[in-house]
Formats: C-alpha cells, structure tokens, sequence
C-alpha cells in the first residue's frame, strides 16, 4: 500500500479506535496512530527530485474524470510534516490534561485526528474534487472541538465559524467546478503543467477562488469569525486552526491559484497586495488595543497572514526572481507562523488553565512566579515579532523584498508592510511588558510550574522556531526544488 494513502488511512483508523474505547485508553491509542502518522511522514523527502516526489492514482469516478490522486512535493511537504507534528503534540496534550465536565478526551483526540485526515488530504490532493471534499473534511470535527470543549461563548463561536467557513466553501465548489468543466479535467497536475483557460475565464474563477481562500486562511476583510473561535476553542483547538488549518486558504492561492490559473492570479496581483498589507496594518493597530491574550494573539495571525499574502502576490506579479522570491516568503512564513504560532496558544492556554484569566492588566509578574513559562512566552514573541535568527524573520522579510524587487506602486506597498513590521513589535513587547513584568499580580502568584508534559510538548516548537531562524533552508530548500515550474508558470 502506497505511503500516501497510509498517511490517510492510519489517523482514519485511530479516530475511529479512539472513539469506540474508553477514555484514557481512547486517548493513549490517538496519540500513538499520531506517533505513527508522524513517523510515516517524515522519509517522504527521501526520494525527493524536481517534480513530484511521490504520487498514487486510482479512478474514482471515471465517467466524469475523477480520481483519487495524491502527491507530495517540496510546496506540500513542509506542511504535510507541521500538520502531523501539530496533531502529534495535540492528541498528546489530550493524554496528559483531560477535560473537565465535557465530552471525553478520548473523543476530543479522535476529531483531532479526523482534522488531520482532512489537512493531509488537501495538500496531498492532485485532483480538484478531492482537494475539495478534503476541505470540508475539517469544517465539521473542527465545530464539533470549538462547540463541545470551547469557553463559555463557544456554541456562538463555532456557529459563527461554521457560517464563514461554508460561505468559503460554497465559493470553492464553484470554482472547483468551473476550472473542471471549462478546461475538461480535475487533474491539478495536469492543469498545472498546461493551463489552457482563457484569460478572462482564469480572472473570474481566481477571483472567485481568491475570496473562498482567504474565508479559511482568513484575510482581512474576511477574518472576523477566527478571534472568536480563538478564544473560546480549547488549547488544542487553537493550536491545530492557527498552526494548520488556516494554511489551507494561503496553500490553495498557490496550488490552485498560481498553479492552475496564473493569468488570472497575476490580474489579480495588485489588489491581492493592497489587501495584505491593509491586512498587516489593521491587524497590529487591532493588537495594540488588545487586553485579552488569546485574542491578541488571534488577531495577530491576521497580520501575520497578510505577510503571506503579500509573498504570494508579488509572485503572481512577475515571473522571474520576484516570483521566486514571493512565493519562498509566502511558504516559508507559512510554516514559520504555524510553529510559532501554534506554541503561543499552547502558552496561552497554559497561563489561562493557571490564572483563570486571560486579561493582560491581571496578569503582570509572570516572570516573579513562573520565570520558565515566562521565558518560553518571551521566545515566542520575539519568535513572532521577526528577530533575526528565528523563523518569524525570514518571511517577512522575504515578502517585504520581494515587493521592493517589483518596483513602482510595489514599493510603496513594501514600505507600509514595513511599518506593520515594527507594529508587530510594538504590540508584542506590550504583551511582554503586561505579562510578564512588574510586580506579581495576585492572578499568578502560586501558579503551579510548568511541567515536564508541557515541556516536551513545547520543546519541538520552541527548537523548530530555532532551527528555521538559522537555517531557513530546512524548509526552502524543499521548496526550491519544486519553485522552478511555478516560476514557468507565472512568467507565462
């Protein structure tokens, strides 16, 4: 049986275990097929070459095209890898802090693992319609997480979840089904390699694929359902919507976007730039104003976003080395926002599970009281606020440069997401300040340390976030070697 479909069929298998056993035992056997999905995903960049590294193809539904295809290059591996990394840390988070007064937690890691079916089958996806089913895979399992584990508002925050996500999902159908009935084919790499849709034909359908895209990853305008699910999400939640399921939306305006209909994304380019960087601006002004932890740190993905969102619209600018350039930024800040994001919502949740709070004006002196989990939160911002040398920098910096390299109206662009740079770092040194110095507000003292599950937890992020910063090539260099032919693409 191919890899791939392992991939698939193992946390298939283990959510289905999990949820028939009893609760710990649940829980003990999520994890392991985690362990295991984890494990399989790693020797896919053993074989690794200029095209696809490795593919399975079956026929599905073959009176209208359809198959069941799945691929692995250096565009999809990086995240193929975060996700089951992330599901990994999450079901294990699960073994170690079961809820109180809910729904099991053996049922909680088994929708885990149901999402991770979901987020692999996307960027495993060579076929349209199966790209699409795998999208909705996650919508469901990821309401049931925010509704059944979520604080006190939970129910509204998943209903108003599930509301954008299927208007984004409507959109995406129709896409879906215009590339597919205008050019005569689902195969993503075949449309990819080819594309022969109209120039007008290629805009209308971009554009309609852009705004489905940016409801899940979200881009401003669009982003408002994310600071609620955010906040009332349990720890795990937020840390599998921000660290992967919102590069479902980024990854598909680059598979999907630039690969099958690059006309249309270059048209496109400069209000797709404009946006990111309005994007960028609102969402660090937005963060300045903030008392709330994890809404801050939600409304920072916004931002965050926008730098990607920004790398893919000066790829689909030009062809050449600005195209390259945007497109590294765009994946490279991918994986560096998923890493570093995902290990602020884990600390976040553990400053709430200690203090019962997560205003910042009661959460002073954190560092008086528990100066490991204040150290580690203050790697984690700097990680985020782009300090050289960890893996915030490089996608930024990547994006703001790949805007300069394009000129004219580009470079004002670059200039303002300059500025929402240093914002960046404005409102993440006021969290710091807030959390983590002062005096000790009565909130913290006596909180318990942090222990060793949180700590092995924690440590691959904190590591990865490391390793990234100094060595940016543990991620682009796979991408490089599939960069070439969206370059040929783009520049067509």
């Amino acid at each position: 049986m191919s890899l791939l479909t392992l991939l698939l069929l193992i946390p298939l298998a283990g959510a289905i275990a999990a949820a028939l056993l009893p609760d710990r035992a649940g829980r003990i056997v999520a994890t392991g097929a985690a362990a295991l999905t984890f494990l399989l995903s790693l020797p896919l960049a053993a074989s690794r070459g200029s095209g696809l590294w490795h593919q399975v193809r079956y026929d599905w539904v073959p009176s209208i095209g359809v198959k069941f295809a799945l691929g692995v290059d250096g565009i999809s591996y990086p995240l193929v890898v975060l996700t089951t990394l992330l599901t990994l840390l999450c079901c294990a988070y699960t073994v170690w802090r079961s809820p109180e007064d809910r729904p099991s937690g053996a049922k909680l890691a088994a929708l885990l693992l149901i999402i991770e079916v979901g987020l692999l089958g996307v960027f495993l996806s060579l076929d349209l319609v199966l790209f699409f089913i795998s999208f909705e895979v996650v919508l469901l399992p990821m309401y049931a997480v925010i509704a059944g584990w979520g604080g006190p508002d939970r129910r509204r925050a998943a209903r108003k979840f599930a509301l954008y996500t299927l208007f984004g999902s409507v959109l995406l159908l129709i896409g879906v089904l215009g590339i597919g009935t205008s050019a005569g084919s689902f195969d993503m790499d075949l449309l990819s390699i080819e594309p022969s849709l109209p120039r007008s034909t290629q805009i209308g359908l971009f554009v309609v694929l852009a705004v489905a895209f940016a409801v899940k990853a979200p881009l401003w305008p669009l982003h408002t359902w994310l600071p609620a699910a955010h906040t009332e999400a349990p720890t795990v939640g937020s840390v599998i919507l921000a660290g992967v399921l919102l590069k479902m939306g980024t990854y598909g305006l680059i598979r999907v976007g630039l690969g099958i209909l690059p006309e249309g994304a270059k048209a496109v380019a400069p209000v797709l730039g404009v946006l990111a960087v309005v994007a960028i601006i609102v969402g660090s002004l937005v963060c300045l104003a903030q008392r709330e932890l994890k809404r801050l740190i939600a409304y920072s993905s916004v931002g965050h976003m926008g730098f990607v969102l920004l790398g893919i619209a000066a790829g689909a600018a030009s062809g050449g080395f600005a195209s390259s350039t945007g497109v590294q930024a765009a994946l490279l800040g991918n994986i560096a926002h998923g890493v570093i994001t995902g290990l602020l919502f884990f600390l976040a949740g553990a400053i709430k599970d200690r203090t019962h709070t997560g205003d910042l004006h009661e959460l002073g002196g954190l560092r008086e009281t528990s100066p490991a989990l204040a150290g580690i939160l203050g790697f984690a911002a700097l990680a985020s606020l782009g300090l050289p040398g960890l893996a915030g920098f490089w996608g930024e910096a990547f994006a703001v440069v790949a805007a300069v390299q394009l000129g004219g109206g580009w470079l004002w662009l670059a200039v303002v997401a300059a500025v929402g740079g240093a914002l960046t770092a404005a409102y993440l040194l006021r969290l710091l300040r807030r959390v983590t110095h002062g005096p000790a507000a009565p909130a913290v003292t006596g909180i318990p340390a942090v222990t060793m599950a949180e700590g092995l937890a924690w440590a691959p992020l904190v590591l990865l976030a490391l390793a990234i910063g100094l060595v940016p090539a543990l991620v682009n260099g796979y991408v490089l070697e599939s960069m070439p032919k969206v370059i040929e693409l783009v520049a067509r």
